[in-house]
């Protein structure tokens, strides 16, 4: 709530006070600014910005850090070096140990693209500490070879990404290093929906399915799969058809209890929404539906009827599937 994270922001200044005086917090009501919330386009709320130098120009927008621990680190990482840089594997170890996650650079040499886009990637994800090496001796330790990143979980690596120059982008890393905040498949539910929309993955899948049912082990691990050769490019959900509180996202899908088990992909960006074709719920079949969906081969399903011209007049809003993403999510 926008409450919950004022309360955060406020924390997060009150430490930087101490650490980092020159770093001022401010915040703006836009209720009653209409003009500054029309100059910085201010959409949804809260909205956090990061002005630079003294220029009202292009701000950096602050997405998805909801604690002051992770605003603390976001600024300093804009402000200051973004990873620290690692000369020993005890120094290595010391960083994978602390935190639940971390991500580690394998590098040649500390002067490349690579390095570079690195090291933006790492000031987008304040949630979790990046480190930096081009040690021999910590490269073999870990038996990594070198110009590769390392995803840590709980001090095992789970994810290992050759790093080539100019193949990867600052958001494809991003989106990638940012879905290991989540489980590979993410079942649905109130705690959980916060968390999926805060990684910026614009490509869901959802599989819907009555999780006690005798077929659901089977199903889901070929689900777990697809999920893993499609991490950092769809975000793969699980919702329980026999959960009454997931109503609403039944509704919206448009998915009927005889439909199950049904799997659709929605992107966020253009609310398109797409069914599998086959019925079967195979590794096989899940493949060639993702596939064809980033080809950008696969067929649109279900047209949203338009917005109502008063759809936000009454205290009780009109949703259809063209405005429900924009409005509850």
């Amino acid at each position: 709530s926008s409450q919950n994270l004022s309360e955060e922001f406020a924390e997060a200044a009150r430490q930087l006070k101490k650490e980092a005086p020159r770093i001022q917090f401010g915040k703006i009501d836009v209720t009653h600014q209409h003009d500054l919330r029309k100059e910085f386009n201010i959409q949804a709320f809260p909205t956090v910005k990061f002005f630079v130098n003294g220029s009202r120009e292009d701000p950096i927008d602050c997405k998805g850090v909801r604690k002051a621990s992770t605003f603390i680190t976001w600024v300093k990482r804009r402000t200051g070096p973004s990873t620290v840089l690692i000369n020993s594997t005890d120094q290595a170890e010391a960083i994978i140990k602390a935190d639940d996650l971390a991500v580690i650079g394998f590098f040649k040499e500390l002067h490349n693209g690579s390095v570079e886009v690195f090291c933006e990637a790492a000031r987008d994800v304040p949630e979790m500490p990046f480190g930096m090496t081009a040690s021999e001796d910590v490269c073999a330790n870990y038996g990594v070879h070198r110009n590769s990143l390392v995803v840590f979980k709980k001090g095992k690596p789970v994810h290992n990404e050759v790093l080539e120059d100019g193949k990867q982008s600052k958001l494809g890393l991003t989106r990638l290093i940012k879905t290991f905040t989540l489980d590979l498949v993410t079942e649905y539910n109130i705690e959980t929906s916060v968390k999926i929309f805060d990684v910026p993955v614009e490509n869901h899948i959802l599989l819907f399915t009555p999780m006690n049912s005798e077929t659901f082990n089977e199903i889901y691990e070929n689900y777990q799969s697809a999920a893993a050769e499609f991490r950092g490019k769809m975000l793969f959900v699980v919702v329980d058809t026999d959960e009454a509180r997931n109503g609403r996202i039944f509704e919206y899908f448009r998915v009927r209890d005889i439909d199950v088990p049904a799997v659709r992909i929605l992107n966020l960006t253009s609310d398109a929404r797409y069914k599998m074709p086959a019925d079967e719920v195979t590794v096989e079949n899940l493949r060639e539906f993702c596939q064809s969906y980033l080809n950008g081969k696969a067929k649109q399903h279900l047209s949203s009827e338009e917005i109502p011209q008063d759809w936000d007049k009454m205290p009780v809003k009109v949703l259809v599937g063209k405005n429900f993403n924009s409005i509850i999510f």
